[in-house]
Order: C-alpha cells, then sequence, then structure tokens
C-alpha cells in the first residue's frame, strides 16, 4: 500500500487553479481531507504558487479561499462531464471575478514577474480567471477528472494516457480493485469450466 503524507499539498495537477481543488483530498468521502486547516496553512499554499499577498491571509481569506476551490470544482467537474454549468455557480464566480479586479503591474527583477497580490482575495482572482482561461478555451479538452468516487479530482491530461490523478492512492485502490475483480471473474469461469454437463 502507498504511504501518503494526507496532509501534504499536492502540486501536480497541472495548472494552479488544479492544486487548488487538490487542497482538499477524497472530497466526496465520508472522511474528507482539508489541507487548507488555518490560514497560515494558505498562506504556505500561496506562497508555493508564488501569489503571496502583501497581507498575510486570515480567517475571512481562509473561508473565501475554501468557497472559492469548492465553487471551481462544481464547474470544472461539468466541464469535464461536458455538462452545463449550474447557473448559480457561474453567476457567484462572475460576481467574485467583478468585485475583485487586478490591474497587471509587471516588473524585471532577472525574469519577467507580476506585482505581487495586494490581497488574499485578489490573489484568489488571478486563480479564476486562469480557471475561467482554461474551462472556456481549448485547453479544456486536456482535462481529466480521476474515476475514483470518493476523489474526482480533476487534472491535466494532454496525451490521454493516465487514468488515475496523480495521486498515488487513487492509482494503488483502483489497480487493488481491478486486480480483485479479474481474480472473482477467472475464478467464477473455473467454476463454470468445472460444473458437470448435464446428463442426456
Amino acid at each position: 500500500m502507498v504511504n501518503e503524507d494526507k496532509l501534504a499539498f499536492r502540486f501536480d495537477c497541472g495548472a494552479v487553479w488544479l492544486n487548488l481543488l487538490a487542497t482538499k483530498g477524497r472530497t466526496f468521502s465520508t472522511t474528507p481531507v482539508e489541507r487548507l486547516a488555518t490560514p497560515g496553512r494558505l498562506a504556505e499554499w500561496l506562497e508555493h504558487c508564488e501569489l503571496s499577498p502583501a497581507q498575510p491571509p486570515d480567517q475571512d481569506d481562509l473561508h473565501q479561499a475554501r468557497a472559492l476551490r469548492e465553487l471551481l470544482r462544481t464547474l470544472a467537474l461539468a466541464t469535464v462531464e461536458e455538462q452545463p454549468p449550474p447557473a448559480d455557480a457561474v453567476s457567484a464566480l462572475a460576481a467574485f471575478l467583478a468585485g475583485h479586479d487586478d490591474l497587471i503591474q509587471l516588473t524585471v527583477g532577472g525574469r519577467l514577474r507580476r506585482r505581487p497580490p495586494a490581497s488574499t482575495a485578489h490573489a484568489l482572482a488571478r486563480i479564476a480567471r486562469q480557471a475561467v482561461d482554461h474551462m472556456t478555451g481549448s485547453d479544456r479538452l486536456a482535462l481529466k477528472r480521476c474515476p475514483e468516487d470518493d476523489c474526482r479530482g480533476v487534472f491535466v491530461d494532454p496525451p490521454g494516457r493516465r487514468r488515475w490523478c496523480p495521486s498515488p492512492a487513487c492509482a494503488t485502490r483502483g489497480r487493488v480493485r481491478a486486480l480483485r475483480a479479474r481474480r472473482n471473474a477467472a475464478a467464477l469461469r473455473s467454476n463454470d469450466d468445472q460444473t458437470p454437463a448435464p446428463a442426456q
């Protein structure tokens, strides 16, 4: 079995906004894993994404980050499944973005950089805009959903070869289940072969 730190952040989903979705693990299980448990954890995650705001996140920012994450999750799953997105989710995202203009200011310091976001809300707005661009353009075609029912994580898979999300636990559970199903099917076939034919 895979030993995995359940509280470790995941940065392997293919885009910052998808990594935000992964800050909650096993989302659809009875025991989801909340990786953004405190404002400090949110600050740590934003720093890793090079989105540290001028002011550190507070509890309200944490609530807003979690709410945006679940809003984007709803829209992402609808996008991957090629279903119409819920109108209320679209309206909520549009309202959030309308309330957080973020002028692009570029600087050069060894490489091209963008000015840090003024607040956590502005950092989240940058993530939300990335998500909108991804879900409304042709890049959406490379999005895929993990088949594990308790996960359903969305990730980028341009070649279309990956079956599970990047979490080793999902792949392991899926493979174990598939192996058991094959063994059960083989056992049933073997039993059928050994059943004597009815007398003529």
